[in-house]
């Protein structure tokens, strides 16, 4: 008895350590796995999805985009949970105006929007009539049409869509109720300070943006510039019914790119 104890401990502890260490192996694999995976959502890409309505046509709830990192520079926002590791942007290059961009509400930092950057520092910005003045001068918009949101409400909403051109000549479009909607189209004019954004939804009249409570953006708050959607489906599918799926599935907005 005792020569067979002898015998089978050796295999026991063999093993035991083999298991230890094919253990230790998957740990240390998944934990290199994790740290990859952080350092390109800190420094080159990182997955967001559109929840809300406010850059239609542009972007449409249910959009799934990378947004470039490394574009603006960086800052804390740029690293998960925005650790205050240090202050103001490193390798800092200013937004240009029209581009759209994924910045941290500056009233609760937890909370992370989208907008398109329209006022620069030093600019006026205001609405009158519906119509918006970059530097007291109007910025010109062409109707093309009709556009329905019929997707993620309860009723079909009816706007008309524009062609926008800003001042350095980025064309993109917009959607407007009307130029009558209370607060957004008719403002104060905004001065933009030193180190700031002001920021505005494509969706002009259903975007809570620089003319409401976001207020100006600082540059700190930049997490990086939009660049393309990489996956998107609208609302006709349903979670318990997978054979909806695939006809949910926007296949025309795959790598598109963000302008």
């Amino acid at each position: 008895m005792a020569e067979n104890k002898e015998k089978t401990t050796p295999q026991k502890t063999a093993e035991g350590n083999w298991f230890t260490g094919a253990f230790a192996e998957n740990v240390k694999t998944v934990i290199l796995a994790v740290f990859i995976a952080l350092l390109i959502r800190s420094f080159w890409l990182e997955p967001f999805r559109i929840p809300s309505g406010s850059m239609y046509p542009t972007l449409r709830v249910g959009d799934y985009l990378f947004v470039t990192k490394y574009t603006y520079g960086y800052s804390r926002y740029s690293f998960p949970l925005g650790l205050p590791i240090f202050g103001g942007r490193i390798g800092y290059k200013s937004p240009e105006r029209g581009d759209v961009v994924v910045f941290k509400f500056p009233k609760n930092t937890h909370t992370d929007f989208i907008k398109r950057i329209i006022g620069l520092p030093g600019d006026t910005v205001q609405v009158k009539n519906g119509r918006l003045y970059i530097n007291n001068k109007q910025v010109e918009r062409e109707e093309i049409g009709r556009y329905i949101i019929d997707e993620y409400v309860n009723m079909p909403e009816f706007y008309k869509q524009y062609t926008e051109t800003l001042p350095n000549g980025v064309k993109h479009q917009i959607l407007e109720i009307s130029d009558n909607e209370r607060i957004v189209d008719n403002t104060d004019e905004f001065v933009v300070p030193e180190d700031s954004f002001f920021v505005m939804g494509d969706n002009r009249d259903r975007s809570d943006d620089s003319r409401i409570s976001v207020g100006f953006m600082p540059k700190e708050n930049l997490v990086g510039k939009a660049k393309f959607i990489f996956f998107s489906h609208d609302d006709k599918g349903a979670v318990y019914k997978p054979w909806t799926w695939f006809r949910a599935v926007r296949w025309n907005r795959f790598f598109m790119r963000i302008q």
